[in-house]
């Protein structure tokens, strides 16, 4: 029954997904903030012409009580949206505003769905109906105004439209069971609608997250790419604070064409993938590793991270020294690292890549030296052996 019941209400108001989860929470606050100034100010309006219209022998109570308490309500919405300019500045004042929202609609719902039904109940045959139209012209509005918060939406579905329907039905008067099926057919149709609408806005996120993430990931080894991680530096510098410095460290294998053209593309990919998962793990939590070319990766570590930048070459080369085994083949990978301190070796993400670019040709020169042997040593050897 339980799980039932869980079905249900997943299928009624279904999680946002996670990654678009802060996106929706922004822009749904943003909308409803924009949208909520303009109902509390029409519904505020609308409180003297229901004064006036509401039935004399009403209790006092009901008939000017509960529609000032509205009138307050809205008045004190108005006014605090109008000072807080700020729900969507991040997720989680968006998530408060909407929390707030959902809780401040619903307790106007309940004054409206009060004064609605005991206005009903006291009002003579004749005048009956102008309580119900009017609900109905308030709680769809709002309903409509809250449609990206479908917990909001359901609420005021709950508390303003059931309660008079089932009243209207049960009055045994053919006008009211027309009305009531008339607010029975708007309400599910608008309801249709908001979810439809909702559906689409969340397929719409996340079709433009995927599309970010293809514009900002490495299709192979689902790295970083060169333009992501040149955001990620351009933020990294400008919140930076000098007394923190971050490192960035250029990584190029050495001898990588080789392994394409003995055992094949297939096996190089495989390869690169491999090498990217373990700078991955290498890197931690605390920096990012980005592929910016065929066999070149890149590393931004942050302030936070435990590997310093002195140890950030051996670290990281380190990871690599076990050998890789690819289709069978047993490949042993050999890097070059660049390493650049921000700002000493650099206070720009331009001026940072040619000090770790000016290095890292530096540091490979020097292994083709050591690795080729001297002209002239070859020569005295030879003439030794002569």
């Amino acid at each position: 029954m339980q799980s039932a019941i869980r079905q249900f209400l997943q299928r009624l108001i279904p999680p946002i997904p996670e990654p678009v989860r802060d996106e929706f929470a922004i822009l749904s606050a943003t909308r409803l903030q924009s949208q909520s100034r303009a109902l509390f100010l029409a519904m505020f309006l609308t409180i003297p012409f229901v004064l006036y219209a509401s039935s004399a022998g009403a209790d006092p109570r009901i008939r000017y009580g509960i529609p000032l308490a509205m009138a307050s309500c809205c008045l004190i919405g108005f006014i605090s949206l109008i000072q807080d300019r700020n729900a969507s500045g991040s997720p989680e004042l968006a998530r408060k505003f909407i929390a707030e929202s959902t809780f401040f609609s619903a307790a106007i719902c309940v004054l409206v769905s009060i004064w609605c039904v005991l206005s009903w109940v006291t009002a003579p045959p004749e005048l009956r109906l102008f309580y119900p139209f009017t609900l109905a012209m308030g709680s769809l509005t709002t309903i409509y105004t809250l449609a990206t918060i479908r917990l909001a939406a359901i609420l005021n579905i709950i508390i303003g439209i059931i309660p008079i329907t089932i009243i209207l039905l049960l009055s045994g008067d053919p006008v009211g069971w027309s009305a009531a099926g008339s607010l029975i057919m708007v309400t599910t149709f608008l309801f249709r609608l908001i979810t439809s609408q909702n559906d689409q806005f969340i397929n719409l996120l996340m079709l433009r997250h995927e599309m970010r993430e293809l514009a900002h990931t490495d299709p192979l080894t689902d790295l970083f790419n060169r333009r992501a991680l040149a955001e990620h530096l351009e933020r990294q510098i400008a919140t930076g604070v000098e007394q923190r410095g971050f490192t960035v460290a250029l990584i190029d294998l050495d001898g990588f064409k080789p392994v394409n053209d003995q055992f094949g593309h297939s096996v190089g990919d495989q390869l690169l993938i491999e090498v990217a998962q373990r700078l991955q793990h290498a890197c931690g939590e605390n920096g990012i590793v980005a592929r910016i070319g065929g066999d070149e990766f890149a590393i931004l570590l942050s302030p936070e991270s435990t590997i310093s930048s002195s140890a950030c070459a051996d670290h990281m080369l380190s990871a690599l020294v076990p050998a890789c085994t690819v289709d069978g083949h047993v490949i042993r990978v050999r890097a070059s690292i660049g390493i650049a301190t921000w700002p000493i070796d650099g206070e720009t993400a331009e001026t940072l890549f040619e000090a770790a670019d000016r290095q890292l040709y530096a540091v490979k020169n020097y292994a083709a030296k050591v690795q080729r042997p001297d002209p002239a040593q070859q020569k005295n050897r030879h003439s030794k052996s002569g």
